[in-house]
């Protein structure tokens, strides 16, 4: 398969996934130069070091190796590392698949329309998840469901409490809830002083 072919399509996959996908919905320069730097890097170090013989077992390491990578100086959503991982897999695919280019095509294709749906705004929308801290102690699970409900205006699927601090009187607790159909077209927030929520 011609490496210039392989080259283009990658260059055109990514592009896809950064500037049609990623940064319309999301907004976060920094990630771009993350995901364009991967996918590039690791199809540049894919296609000189790809063979015949060790093509499979090259492209496991690429992404073992790089998966326990942690960038330490901001925490990444689970939507950002899907995206970190697409950028990674197309940079791998072409390089190391040893099959036609509709093949890849076709991979390439399936994975730019899987996070397309998967990361769509419509999709789930009326679903949230907040970690809060309420001005007040709250061990019993039905009470503190009740109290997040009436505090949110919203349905609570799970609370989880993360921390209890009987100094200061705080609970601060991972909460997921999806809001009423009717409040769909904008975001609930609290509306009493006893709790402060921060998206994660």
């Amino acid at each position: 398969m011609s490496r210039l072919v392989l080259t283009g399509m990658n260059l055109v996959a990514v592009g896809l996934l950064v500037f049609a996908l990623y940064f319309p919905r999301h907004r976060r320069r920094d990630l771009v130069v993350a995901y364009l730097g991967v996918n590039v890097g690791v199809f540049a170090v894919a296609s000189s070091l790809s063979s015949g013989t060790v093509g499979a077992g090259l492209g496991l390491g690429l992404f073992g190796v790089l998966s326990i990578i942690r960038l330490r100086s901001t925490e990444l959503d689970q939507h950002e590392v899907a995206y970190y991982f697409s950028a990674l897999a197309l940079g791998i695919l072409g390089p190391l698949s040893g099959t036609s280019v509709w093949t890849v095509a076709g991979l390439t294709g399936l994975i730019l329309a899987v996070m397309y749906v998967g990361d769509h705004p419509r999709l789930l929308r009326r679903y949230r998840r907040h970690v809060m801290v309420l001005d007040t102690v709250l061990t019993d699970p039905v009470a503190l469901t009740a109290h997040l409900e009436q505090q949110l205006g919203a349905r609570v699927h799970a609370a989880n409490v993360e921390r209890i601090d009987l100094v200061n009187d705080t609970t601060v607790v991972d909460v997921r809830y999806s809001r009423p159909k009717a409040t769909t077209g904008a975001a609930r927030r609290p509306v009493e002083t006893g709790a402060t929520g921060a998206t994660r």
